[in-house]
Order: structure tokens, then C-alpha cells, then sequence
């Protein structure tokens, strides 16, 4: 597909940049990586153990810190330091550990730190973010707040779904734009398949924004935008707890990136059960590299992920598992779109 326009993927990525600086202060002077690294290569288990960290604030930190070129894993897969690690070590008589105790005290790496040590955020009362905690309501069932994440979003979507929509099933069918936030994905499809209808789930507060983005969209000068409007139907529902409809394709556009792994292979069985036999499931994301060390612009993402929501970023073989795990067949493409993002899919057999 041609683009009128340009990967403008250097502004997000300098947006999240802060996310490396962040991470590399905090495994200098709040937890001792590179201390711990100057006496020999570990496991990622061990290092987690000598750190007290847990599984998810790890895979935020670790491959973060490969993507900077600070540690690398070995041949047998242990973690060691890289030339350039070493000068953050007592050791080296040319560290620059001093250097990035500058920041030590910044709140930006603090907060970090908190997180990285408690696997988010203390206290969790409000919510974590955009996404529903145990004990609290979800943020985003507050009108002004929904609305707020929404637009917010929108910019993104309405640049990043019409090559997203190019590369979904162009076939008659029925979408199920799970999360869908401001539907325009589904409204890009839709366009581009006059035959097929589509669903987009989310939260009702959420809704009510994509309902008045059709609108604009259908009253635009897009070709065919003012014939989808009756091919569009609003469900309001909470994915973790309500049934799904039926569908023959189910997007799940920046979805899973905001739950833990748990939370991840659940969904992928609710989603897997929800597609009618020779079904698709297609994921928009932005994924890290199966071997968990990069690309740096992915786990800045991820870090920012971590603080803001109860997930963080995952690799193509992480996804690739659950989906196998829920009966579905992995169809091994991988589809670059922009901003550093990219599809994968999976068939359900028939």
C-alpha cells in the first residue's frame, strides 16, 4: 500500500525515550544490576532473585537494558555485561556511575523504581490508569476520563488504521473490533469491504466517543465513509466478564499490551471461542523481539506500558504460545505497519 504520508514514528519514539533513561538510572543506583553483572553472567531467574523482582517488572527492565547495549545474554542465554555495562561498574576506573547519580533523585525515576520493585504502583485504590484494578472501578467508565483517552488516542488510530485495514481479511464477514476505542479501525475495514458488518466492544463511556467519531467519519470525504453507518453496531461490555458475539475476524488492536500474562492467555481462549470455525484473529501491537532484547523503541514502549497499565509489551512468540494454547493455528507472517508497530494472526480450524 501506497502512503500519502510519512512514518512519523520519530515522535513517538523520542515521546518514550525518557523510558531508557529512566531504567538506566534506576539499575545503577537503585537496583545493582551492573554490580551485580561485574561478578559473572546469571540466569534471568537469578538475576530477578538477587534483584527481588518479580516476572513482569524483569521483562520490563532486562530487555530494555539489552536494547541499550548495556547487557547481552550469552551463548547458554545467561545475561552478562557488554563492554560498554562495564563502565557503569565500581570496577572500571572510567565509570560513569557518579555521573548518573544526577538523576538518581529525579521523580520520573522514582516513580520507576517503585514500580519496578512492587510490580506497579502501592497504592492501586483509584485504579491502575486506563485499565480496571480488583478493588477499584475502571477509570475509563468515568465520562471525562474515557473521553479524555480517547481523543488522546485518536490522532493515533485515525493515522495508523488505514494501512491496518488494508492488511486485514478483504473478504464478506463480520469484524469484532475488541477494546475498539475510537472504531476507527473498523470504520477503515469497513470502507474497504462494503459487504461486511462489524462490532466494536469497549467500555459504554467509550462508546459514546466512537459513536460521534463515525459520524465525522461517515460525514467525510472519504470514499464509501457514508455508507458504513448502518454496518456498524455498538456493544458496550466488559471484555474480562461478558460473552462475545460470534464473529468470522476479531481485531484486537493495542489490547493486551495493558494485562499481565495470565489475564493475556485467558483472553486469547475468550477470543479463540468467540470465532466461528476458519475464523481469524489478527493483533496490532508493538512487539519485542522473541529473544527479549530489543528493538529499544519497543521497550521504551513497554516501559511505558508498565507504568501506566497492569501489562507490558510481548514478543510475537509470546503471543504465538497463547494462541496455540487456545486451539488456534499460528499463521507465521509478520506484517510491519507503522510507528513501530506491526499484525500478526491466527486461524481457528475448521
Amino acid at each position: 500500500m501506497s502512503l500519502p504520508f510519512p512514518d512519523i514514528a520519530p515522535i513517538t519514539r523520542h515521546l518514550r525515550a525518557k523510558a531508557s533513561s529512566h531504567l538506566l538510572v534506576a539499575a545503577v543506583h537503585h537496583l545493582p544490576v551492573f554490580e551485580i553483572l561485574s561478578h559473572g553472567p546469571l540466569s534471568i531467574t537469578e538475576l530477578q532473585e538477587q534483584l527481588a523482582i518479580k516476572n513482569r517488572p524483569a521483562m520490563v527492565l532486562f530487555p530494555a537494558l539489552c536494547a541499550m547495549g548495556m547487557i547481552c545474554y550469552t551463548e547458554d542465554k545467561k545475561l552478562s555485561l557488554t563492554e560498554l555495562g562495564r563502565y557503569l561498574t565500581k570496577s572500571n576506573l572510567h565509570n560513569l556511575i557518579g555521573y548518573a547519580g544526577l538523576e538518581k533523585d529525579d521523580p520520573g525515576v522514582l516513580t520507576m523504581v517503585q514500580h519496578l520493585l512492587n510490580d506497579g504502583p502501592v497504592d492501586t485504590s483509584q485504579g491502575v490508569s486506563y485499565v480496571k484494578d480488583d478493588e477499584a472501578p475502571s477509570p475509563m467508565d468515568d465520562p471525562e476520563a474515557a473521553r479524555m483517552f480517547t481523543l488522546a488516542l485518536a490522532g493515533r488510530a485515525r493515522y495508523l488504521s488505514p494501512i491496518v485495514a488494508s492488511h486485514l481479511p478483504n473478504r464478506q464477514g463480520h469484524l469484532l473490533d475488541v477494546a475498539g476505542g475510537t472504531g476507527y479501525y473498523t470504520y477503515e475495514w469497513l470502507r474497504a469491504n462494503p459487504q461486511s458488518t462489524a462490532t466494536v466492544v469497549d467500555r459504554p463511556a467509550v462508546l459514546k466517543v466512537a459513536a460521534e467519531l463515525l459520524e465525522e467519519f461517515c460525514n467525510s470525504d472519504k470514499e464509501n465513509a457514508a455508507d458504513i453507518r448502518s454496518r456498524v453496531l455498538f456493544f458496550p461490555a466488559d471484555m474480562l466478564t461478558d460473552p462475545l458475539p460470534q464473529t468470522d475476524f476479531l481485531l484486537a488492536a493495542s489490547l493486551f499490551h495493558d494485562w499481565p500474562e495470565d489475564i493475556c492467555q485467558s483472553l486469547a481462549q475468550k477470543f479463540a471461542n468467540a470465532l466461528r470455525p476458519n475464523g481469524e484473529i489478527w493483533i496490532h501491537d508493538a512487539f519485542l523481539d522473541d529473544t527479549l532484547d530489543g528493538p529499544l523503541a519497543v521497550t521504551d514502549y513497554s516501559a511505558m506500558l508498565f507504568l501506566g497499565t497492569k501489562g507490558r509489551a510481548y514478543s510475537r512468540k509470546e503471543y504465538r504460545q497463547w494462541f496455540s494454547a487456545s486451539g488456534l493455528v499460528n499463521v507465521q507472517e509478520e506484517i510491519p505497519t507503522l510507528l513501530d508497530y506491526g499484525l500478526i494472526h491466527a486461524r481457528k480450524p475448521l
